[in-house]
């Protein structure tokens, strides 16, 4: 059974950072690629980021230059660091098997507020 449990959320003011984290069980990591995608208030999921099984990153316009994607195979753990965060950043963050966000975990609210 896949599970993706998500961590690092929070609340942080505009141009601050957080890192979040994502540890998956149930398949194997090593031999997936793997996406953050995000849900704002009232809105839909929208990719943010992928880190592909051969080691390419790919990024969302929007978060492109302040974001960046990384992964520990051994740890089977996903991670995102944001930085420069800004108000529109404010969303719900998932991990994902896929850039649709159709098999994801429970998310981690980031809030960017002053």
């Amino acid at each position: 059974q896949v599970q993706l449990v998500e961590s690092g959320g929070g609340l942080v003011q505009p141009g601050g950072s957080l890192r979040l984290s994502c540890t998956a069980r149930g398949f194997t990591f090593s031999r997936s690629s793997m996406y953050w995608v995000r849900q704002a208030p009232g809105k839909g999921l929208e990719w943010v980021s992928t880190f592909t099984i051969g080691g390419t990153r790919y990024y969302s316009e929007s978060v492109k230059g302040r974001f960046t994607i990384s992964r520990d195979n051994a740890k089977n753990t996903l991670y995102l660091q944001m930085n420069s965060l800004k108000s529109e950043d404010t969303a719900v963050y998932y991990c994902a098997k896929d850039s649709q966000g159709n098999v994801r975990g429970q998310g981690t609210q980031v809030t960017v507020s002053s």
